[in-house]
Protein backbone atom coordinates (compact mmCIF):
# COMPACT_ATOMS: atom_id res chain seq x y z
CA UNK A 1 0.00 0.00 0.00
CA UNK A 2 1.41 3.37 -1.04
CA UNK A 3 2.02 6.13 1.43
CA UNK A 4 -0.76 8.34 0.02
CA UNK A 5 -3.34 5.55 0.23
CA UNK A 6 -2.30 4.76 3.80
CA UNK A 7 -2.61 8.42 4.82
CA UNK A 8 -6.02 8.68 3.14
CA UNK A 9 -7.19 5.56 4.94
CA UNK A 10 -5.96 6.90 8.29
CA UNK A 11 -7.71 10.21 7.59
CA UNK A 12 -11.01 8.45 6.87
CA UNK A 13 -10.67 6.40 10.05
CA UNK A 14 -9.94 9.53 12.07
CA UNK A 15 -12.96 11.33 10.58
CA UNK A 16 -15.22 8.40 11.38
CA UNK A 17 -14.03 8.40 14.99
CA UNK A 18 -14.44 12.16 15.37
CA UNK A 19 -17.76 12.39 13.49
CA UNK A 20 -20.07 11.53 16.48
CA UNK A 21 -18.47 14.22 18.62
CA UNK A 22 -18.57 16.77 15.78
CA UNK A 23 -22.24 16.02 15.17
CA UNK A 24 -23.17 16.50 18.83
CA UNK A 25 -20.98 19.61 19.12
CA UNK A 26 -22.43 21.29 16.03
CA UNK A 27 -26.08 20.37 16.66
CA UNK A 28 -26.28 20.90 20.42
CA UNK A 29 -23.64 23.61 21.03
CA UNK A 30 -22.37 25.47 17.98
CA UNK A 31 -25.70 26.01 16.21
CA UNK A 32 -27.61 27.05 19.39
CA UNK A 33 -24.80 29.46 20.22
CA UNK A 34 -25.03 30.95 16.74
CA UNK A 35 -28.80 31.33 17.10
CA UNK A 36 -28.47 33.07 20.46
CA UNK A 37 -25.95 35.53 19.00
CA UNK A 38 -28.25 36.31 16.08
CA UNK A 39 -31.35 36.60 18.28
CA UNK A 40 -29.60 39.11 20.52
CA UNK A 41 -29.71 41.58 17.61
CA UNK A 42 -33.43 41.09 16.95
CA UNK A 43 -36.73 41.70 18.69
CA UNK A 44 -37.85 38.11 18.14
CA UNK A 45 -39.91 36.13 20.64
CA UNK A 46 -38.52 32.97 22.17
CA UNK A 47 -39.83 30.91 19.24
CA UNK A 48 -40.15 32.54 15.86
CA UNK A 49 -38.51 35.26 13.82
CA UNK A 50 -38.26 38.94 14.57
CA UNK A 51 -37.03 42.20 13.10
CA UNK A 52 -33.35 43.13 13.10
CA UNK A 53 -32.80 45.86 15.72
CA UNK A 54 -29.00 45.94 15.88
CA UNK A 55 -27.65 46.98 19.25
CA UNK A 56 -31.03 48.11 20.60
CA UNK A 57 -31.26 45.23 23.08
CA UNK A 58 -27.81 46.00 24.45
CA UNK A 59 -28.65 49.70 24.68
CA UNK A 60 -31.81 48.76 26.59
CA UNK A 61 -29.70 46.73 29.00
CA UNK A 62 -27.59 49.78 29.81
CA UNK A 63 -30.71 51.55 31.04
CA UNK A 64 -32.18 48.56 32.87
CA UNK A 65 -31.81 48.97 36.64
CA UNK A 66 -32.75 45.35 37.22
CA UNK A 67 -29.83 44.31 35.04
CA UNK A 68 -27.37 46.21 37.25
CA UNK A 69 -28.99 44.76 40.37
CA UNK A 70 -28.69 41.25 38.94
CA UNK A 71 -25.07 41.80 37.91
CA UNK A 72 -24.14 43.10 41.36
CA UNK A 73 -25.85 40.14 43.03
CA UNK A 74 -23.83 37.77 40.85
CA UNK A 75 -20.55 39.37 41.86
CA UNK A 76 -21.64 39.59 45.50
CA UNK A 77 -22.31 35.86 45.43
CA UNK A 78 -18.87 35.27 43.91
CA UNK A 79 -17.31 37.18 46.83
CA UNK A 80 -19.29 35.06 49.28
CA UNK A 81 -18.35 31.70 47.76
CA UNK A 82 -15.26 31.43 45.57
CA UNK A 83 -12.47 32.17 48.05
CA UNK A 84 -14.28 30.81 51.15
CA UNK A 85 -15.15 27.49 49.50
CA UNK A 86 -11.56 27.08 48.28
CA UNK A 87 -10.14 27.76 51.75
CA UNK A 88 -12.60 25.34 53.36
CA UNK A 89 -11.87 22.67 50.74
CA UNK A 90 -8.12 23.11 51.31
CA UNK A 91 -8.47 22.68 55.08
CA UNK A 92 -10.64 19.60 54.62
CA UNK A 93 -8.25 18.12 52.05
CA UNK A 94 -5.26 18.63 54.35
CA UNK A 95 -7.12 16.97 57.23
CA UNK A 96 -8.37 14.03 55.14
CA UNK A 97 -4.94 13.54 53.57
CA UNK A 98 -3.50 12.89 57.03
CA UNK A 99 -5.90 9.98 57.52
CA UNK A 100 -5.36 6.55 56.05
CA UNK A 101 -7.14 3.38 55.06
CA UNK A 102 -10.85 2.94 55.53
CA UNK A 103 -11.17 5.95 57.79
CA UNK A 104 -9.90 8.21 55.02
CA UNK A 105 -12.23 6.60 52.47
CA UNK A 106 -15.22 6.97 54.82
CA UNK A 107 -14.53 10.63 55.62
CA UNK A 108 -13.93 11.47 51.98
CA UNK A 109 -17.20 9.77 51.03
CA UNK A 110 -19.08 11.77 53.64
CA UNK A 111 -17.72 15.05 52.30
CA UNK A 112 -18.41 14.08 48.68
CA UNK A 113 -21.96 12.77 49.20
CA UNK A 114 -23.70 16.19 49.01
CA UNK A 115 -22.16 16.80 45.58
CA UNK A 116 -24.05 13.90 44.01
CA UNK A 117 -27.43 15.13 45.29
CA UNK A 118 -29.69 16.98 42.84
CA UNK A 119 -30.21 20.64 43.58
CA UNK A 120 -33.92 20.10 44.33
CA UNK A 121 -33.03 17.72 47.17
CA UNK A 122 -30.31 20.03 48.48
CA UNK A 123 -32.62 23.04 48.62
CA UNK A 124 -35.39 20.98 50.23
CA UNK A 125 -33.00 19.85 52.98
CA UNK A 126 -31.82 23.36 53.75
CA UNK A 127 -35.28 24.92 53.46
CA UNK A 128 -36.43 22.44 56.11
CA UNK A 129 -33.42 23.09 58.38
CA UNK A 130 -33.95 26.88 58.13
CA UNK A 131 -37.74 26.71 58.40
CA UNK A 132 -38.96 29.65 60.50
CA UNK A 133 -41.13 27.54 62.80
CA UNK A 134 -39.65 24.05 62.82
CA UNK A 135 -36.11 24.42 61.43
CA UNK A 136 -33.44 22.61 63.44
CA UNK A 137 -31.01 25.48 62.78
CA UNK A 138 -33.33 28.24 63.99
CA UNK A 139 -32.16 27.88 67.65
CA UNK A 140 -28.61 28.53 66.44
CA UNK A 141 -29.74 31.63 64.55
CA UNK A 142 -31.76 32.79 67.53
CA UNK A 143 -28.74 32.41 69.80
CA UNK A 144 -26.81 34.78 67.51
CA UNK A 145 -29.49 37.32 66.63
CA UNK A 146 -31.82 37.00 69.61
CA UNK A 147 -34.77 35.89 67.48
CA UNK A 148 -35.64 33.39 64.74
CA UNK A 149 -35.20 34.68 61.17
CA UNK A 150 -36.76 33.46 57.95
CA UNK A 151 -33.36 33.61 56.27
CA UNK A 152 -34.54 33.08 52.69
CA UNK A 153 -37.07 35.90 53.05
CA UNK A 154 -34.73 38.36 54.75
CA UNK A 155 -32.89 40.81 52.44
CA UNK A 156 -29.70 40.72 54.52
CA UNK A 157 -29.54 36.98 55.13
CA UNK A 158 -30.73 35.53 51.84
CA UNK A 159 -27.52 35.67 49.77
CA UNK A 160 -25.14 34.62 52.58
CA UNK A 161 -27.40 31.65 53.38
CA UNK A 162 -27.64 30.61 49.73
CA UNK A 163 -23.85 30.82 49.70
CA UNK A 164 -23.71 28.47 52.70
CA UNK A 165 -25.99 26.01 50.91
CA UNK A 166 -23.86 26.21 47.75
CA UNK A 167 -20.58 25.68 49.61
CA UNK A 168 -22.01 22.64 51.44
CA UNK A 169 -23.35 21.23 48.18
CA UNK A 170 -20.38 21.71 45.84
CA UNK A 171 -17.33 21.56 48.09
CA UNK A 172 -16.85 17.79 47.83
CA UNK A 173 -15.61 18.10 44.26
CA UNK A 174 -13.06 20.74 45.28
CA UNK A 175 -11.85 18.49 48.09
CA UNK A 176 -11.26 15.67 45.61
CA UNK A 177 -9.24 17.90 43.30
CA UNK A 178 -7.08 19.18 46.15
CA UNK A 179 -6.51 15.70 47.57
CA UNK A 180 -5.39 14.56 44.11
CA UNK A 181 -2.94 17.48 44.10
CA UNK A 182 -1.66 16.61 47.57
CA UNK A 183 -1.07 12.98 46.59
CA UNK A 184 1.06 14.09 43.65
CA UNK A 185 3.55 15.80 45.96
CA UNK A 186 6.55 13.49 46.45
CA UNK A 187 7.08 12.31 50.04
CA UNK A 188 10.84 12.75 49.56
CA UNK A 189 10.40 16.51 49.72
CA UNK A 190 8.72 16.31 53.13
CA UNK A 191 11.40 13.94 54.41
CA UNK A 192 14.16 16.27 53.23
CA UNK A 193 12.43 19.25 54.82
CA UNK A 194 12.03 17.34 58.10
CA UNK A 195 15.73 16.44 58.09
CA UNK A 196 16.53 20.14 57.67
CA UNK A 197 14.50 20.88 60.78
CA UNK A 198 11.47 22.45 59.08
CA UNK A 199 8.37 22.82 61.22
CA UNK A 200 4.92 21.67 60.08
CA UNK A 201 4.04 25.22 59.05
CA UNK A 202 7.30 25.62 57.13
CA UNK A 203 6.72 22.31 55.33
CA UNK A 204 3.29 23.50 54.30
CA UNK A 205 4.41 26.98 53.23
CA UNK A 206 7.61 25.93 51.48
CA UNK A 207 6.63 22.55 50.05
CA UNK A 208 2.89 21.91 49.99
CA UNK A 209 1.60 25.33 49.00
CA UNK A 210 3.89 26.01 46.00
CA UNK A 211 3.29 22.54 44.54
CA UNK A 212 -0.45 22.66 45.26
CA UNK A 213 -0.89 26.15 43.80
CA UNK A 214 -1.74 25.02 40.21
CA UNK A 215 -4.58 22.84 41.52
CA UNK A 216 -5.74 25.66 43.80
CA UNK A 217 -5.77 28.05 40.85
CA UNK A 218 -7.85 25.54 38.90
CA UNK A 219 -10.34 25.23 41.77
CA UNK A 220 -10.64 29.03 42.04
CA UNK A 221 -11.25 29.37 38.31
CA UNK A 222 -13.82 26.57 38.17
CA UNK A 223 -15.64 28.01 41.16
CA UNK A 224 -15.69 31.48 39.61
CA UNK A 225 -17.28 30.15 36.41
CA UNK A 226 -19.74 27.99 38.35
CA UNK A 227 -20.89 30.73 40.73
CA UNK A 228 -21.33 33.31 37.97
CA UNK A 229 -23.89 30.88 36.47
CA UNK A 230 -25.94 30.86 39.66
CA UNK A 231 -29.63 30.07 39.13
CA UNK A 232 -31.00 26.82 40.59
CA UNK A 233 -30.49 27.51 44.29
CA UNK A 234 -31.83 31.05 44.06
CA UNK A 235 -34.88 30.03 42.05
CA UNK A 236 -35.80 27.21 44.42
CA UNK A 237 -35.02 28.96 47.73
CA UNK A 238 -35.92 32.62 47.26
CA UNK A 239 -37.29 33.20 43.72
CA UNK A 240 -34.92 36.18 43.50
CA UNK A 241 -36.42 37.99 46.48
CA UNK A 242 -36.94 39.60 48.78
CA UNK A 243 -36.84 43.00 47.04
CA UNK A 244 -34.61 41.53 44.29
CA UNK A 245 -31.80 41.05 46.79
CA UNK A 246 -31.05 37.59 45.35
CA UNK A 247 -32.09 38.33 41.76
CA UNK A 248 -29.29 37.20 39.41
CA UNK A 249 -28.63 37.43 35.68
CA UNK A 250 -29.90 33.97 34.80
CA UNK A 251 -33.15 34.72 36.62
CA UNK A 252 -33.60 37.87 34.56
CA UNK A 253 -32.84 35.92 31.40
CA UNK A 254 -35.34 33.22 32.44
CA UNK A 255 -38.01 35.83 33.12
CA UNK A 256 -37.51 37.66 29.84
CA UNK A 257 -37.40 34.46 27.77
CA UNK A 258 -39.94 32.11 29.33
CA UNK A 259 -42.33 34.45 31.13
CA UNK A 260 -42.35 37.59 28.95
CA UNK A 261 -41.44 35.86 25.65
CA UNK A 262 -38.71 38.42 24.87
CA UNK A 263 -36.29 36.07 23.13
CA UNK A 264 -34.09 38.80 21.66
CA UNK A 265 -33.66 40.68 24.93
CA UNK A 266 -33.04 37.43 26.85
CA UNK A 267 -30.39 36.48 24.28
CA UNK A 268 -28.67 39.83 24.82
CA UNK A 269 -28.56 39.14 28.57
CA UNK A 270 -27.13 35.68 27.85
CA UNK A 271 -24.40 37.15 25.64
CA UNK A 272 -23.46 39.72 28.28
CA UNK A 273 -23.23 36.99 30.90
CA UNK A 274 -21.16 34.82 28.56
CA UNK A 275 -18.76 37.70 27.88
CA UNK A 276 -18.55 38.51 31.61
CA UNK A 277 -17.70 34.91 32.51
CA UNK A 278 -15.09 34.70 29.74
CA UNK A 279 -13.38 37.98 30.62
CA UNK A 280 -13.43 37.56 34.41
CA UNK A 281 -12.33 33.89 34.36
CA UNK A 282 -9.47 34.52 31.90
CA UNK A 283 -8.28 37.53 33.90
CA UNK A 284 -8.42 35.59 37.16
CA UNK A 285 -6.61 32.60 35.69
CA UNK A 286 -3.84 34.79 34.27
CA UNK A 287 -3.47 36.65 37.57
CA UNK A 288 -3.28 33.34 39.43
CA UNK A 289 -0.62 32.07 37.01
CA UNK A 290 1.43 35.22 37.55
CA UNK A 291 0.99 34.89 41.32
CA UNK A 292 2.09 31.25 41.16
CA UNK A 293 5.37 32.15 39.47
CA UNK A 294 6.44 34.55 42.21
Amino acid sequence: MSRNKREARELRSALLLVAPFLFVFVVFFLYPTYRVVVMSFTDSPLIGDGEWVGLANYAMLLGDKLFYTSLWNNFYFVLLTVVPTTIIALLIALAVNNLSGRVQALVLTLFFMPYVLPVSVVTMIWAWMFDFQFGVLQPLIASITGRPIAVFKDPYWVMPMIAVVTIWWTNGFNVLLLIAGLRNIPEDLYEAAALDGATAWQRFWRVTWPLLWPVTALVLTLQLILQLKLFDQVYLLSKGGPFNRSYVLLMQMYREAFQLNHGGYASAIAMVQFATIMIVSVLQFQLLRIGGRK
